[in-house]
């Protein structure tokens, strides 16, 4: 066998650019670095944030509205930055070193929130369990270190699965099929990590203190980076393409300053690289599509798009790079509708946990109380559970109906989330107002916890768990497979942004209903004290507004075009 042979032809190079041999990197003797840096950054994540509403109100002694509102923020910021990494990444530095240098900024921001809660003079003044008073300093620390958070993870979230899903080849039949498998695992990893973060750092947090519960985190995502790291020689790299943004603002452009010019009814002569390979770097070719046509006038060729026999890039562009702004402009319907579905889920650590907080938090007769946070577990186990039972039994069975490889189409597989998380929303309304009769027939509206187990709210976080596995899995491996290879960081992160919304639109509906609610001197649906509002009324708008979401949806994907990759990648 020739040197070459031993190459990959899709433009793969080590951590160092060098090629990368085919034979001894990538496929699933990469991914166990992988899955371990993505188990232990996410058992890191979750352990810190899963609690950080009662931290807020306990320890910062904020009011139950803002605790909600600034950890519904926070968390949308988190899933904001991931449009930072991805531009380097997919632009700049690559995968690889994008999430190794956003991993030590990640480090230096859980590290700063360690001290906060451990150092004389950082952490807040407190008299007995929940008496605390935090100063302008201290909590301009605590906020200053979670943004730092908000940055690493930025770096981290758009660029680890795609990362993993490189490592398997798309020219290559079997290794294309176990990449179908590798976005359930990986997200079957983040969940072992979130099941710990919810059992036994919630616990730490609520019964040795924060110190230690936001110091396991730190030293767990030190761990991260470690595994990331170990794995080098073993990893396929994609060459960053440059800069994505520019790629589409140059096909805006070339376009509007055509917009008198006539497309050609032969798509072929349309302007395109003559050679077997796309003109940017590690993506292949795109066929033309149909749809969006007046973009097509940026590959029309004339004269004057030339300059001393060079093509003006800012009036002329290949037919892929018009395609790659099309590919863009096609998923952004589908993204919309996922934010719905991230308010619904971004519950799990506001509305969810308050609402545990004032239900029995005690196992039986025994002296041992849960942790609210603490039931995240069990969206965690429902998750774990799920993932074997779609990729085992779920796939199979739907092949044999279907005829399509992985059972059901990625967006089928969406549309089933957003129907299963309509009833976590009316699981959440029917106990909240199942609890307020006992408050309303008992006169109990000043008891701190009613009589009623915690345990009542399982099945809401089984249902968001089982959603998640359809949806979140399915946006996963859609955002992937469908984005243009050179900007599949970039679609990762636009993904991941719906959970950002999710979160500021959760915090715009709450501000929005408190200030209606509030009038007239009324407690308005979540005051402070919970017994005397109306928590029930905002699990319904939101159940309302995931049926209406749903029925846009199908209207979305019933007319989604696919992309058509031809060729080979580079």
């Amino acid at each position: 066998m020739a040197e070459d042979d031993l190459y990959t032809k899709d433009g793969t190079v080590d951590c160092r650019g060098n090629p990368a041999k085919k034979n001894e990197t990538g496929t699933w003797r990469a991914c166990p670095y992988i899955l371990g840096n993505e188990c232990c950054e996410r058992l890191a994540y979750y352990g810190m944030s899963s609690n950080l509403v009662l931290f807020f109100k306990h320890r910062l002694g904020q009011h139950n509205a803002t605790a909600s509102k600034n950890v519904s923020d926070w968390s949308g910021t988190c899933y904001i930055t991931p449009l930072i990494g991805a531009f380097f990444a997919d632009a700049y530095l690559g995968r690889f070193w994008t999430i190794a240098c956003f991993s030590i900024i990640y480090v230096l921001g859980m590290t700063l929130l360690t001290l906060s809660a451990s150092i004389p003079g950082l952490k807040p003044t407190c008299h007995g369990k929940e008496s605390c008073h935090a100063t302008g300093t201290q909590s301009s620390v605590v906020f200053l270190a979670l943004y730092l958070i908000a940055l690493g993870t930025g770096g981290i979230k758009p660029c680890v699965s795609s990362y993993g899903a490189d490592q398997f080849d798309d020219t290559d039949e079997v290794e294309k099929k176990h990449k179908a498998s590798f976005f359930n695992w990986f997200y079957f990893s983040i969940n072992i990590g979130a099941l710990i973060a919810s059992s036994v750092l919630v616990w730490v947090q609520d019964n040795v203190g924060w110190g230690w519960g936001f110091g396991i985190p730190a030293v767990t995502m030190a761990i991260a980076a470690v595994s990331f790291f170990s794995g080098s020689r073993l990893y396929r790299n994609q060459k960053p393409g440059g800069s994505p943004l520019t790629r589409l603002c140059q096909v805006l452009v070339a376009s509007f300053k055509k917009y008198k010019v006539e497309v050609p009814e032969d798509k072929s002569l349309l302007y395109e690289c003559k050679d077997t390979e796309s003109a940017i770097e590690g993506s292949r070719k795109l066929g033309h599509t149909s749809d969006l046509v007046f973009f097509d006038k940026a590959a029309v060729e004339r004269e004057s798009d030339y300059k001393r026999g060079s093509v003006d890039p800012w009036r002329l562009c290949t037919v892929t790079q018009v395609e790659e702004l099309k590919a863009i402009i096609r998923l952004l319907p589908i993204w919309a509708t996922g934010i719905i579905f991230s308010s619904v889920y971004g519950q799990m650590s506001t509305l969810f946990v308050l609402q545990g907080e004032t239900m029995n938090t005690y196992v039986g007769h025994s002296t041992f109380q849960i942790p609210p946070a603490s039931l995240g577990i069990f969206d965690t186990l429902s998750v774990i559970f799920w993932v074997p039972v779609y990729d085992r039994i779920i796939v199979p069975v739907a092949r044999k109906f279907t005829g399509h490889k992985n059972g059901l189409t990625q967006l089928q597989r969406m549309g089933i989330g957003l129907l299963i998380s309509i009833f976590a929303m009316l699981s959440a309304g029917i106990l909240e107002l199942v609890r307020l009769r006992y408050v309303k027939r008992h006169n109990s509206y000043d008891l701190e916890e009613i009589p009623m187990s915690i345990f009542w709210q399982v099945p809401q976080y089984f249902i968001i768990g089982c959603a998640e596995v359809f949806t979140f899995i399915g946006q996963l491996e859609f955002f992937y497979e469908q984005a243009p290879d050179a900007m599949r960081s970039l679609c990762s992160a636009l993904a991941l942004t719906t959970l950002a919304l999710g979160n500021y639109l959760s915090s715009l509906l709450v501000t929005i209903v408190t200030r209606i609610s509030t009038k007239n001197g009324k407690p308005g649906w979540i005051p402070t004290n919970l017994n005397r509002g109306h928590t029930d009324y905002f699990f319904w708008l939101l159940a309302v507004l995931s049926v209406l979401n749903l029925g846009a949806y199908i209207l979305i994907a019933k007319w989604y075009t696919y992309k058509k990759p031809v060729g080979t990648l580079r």
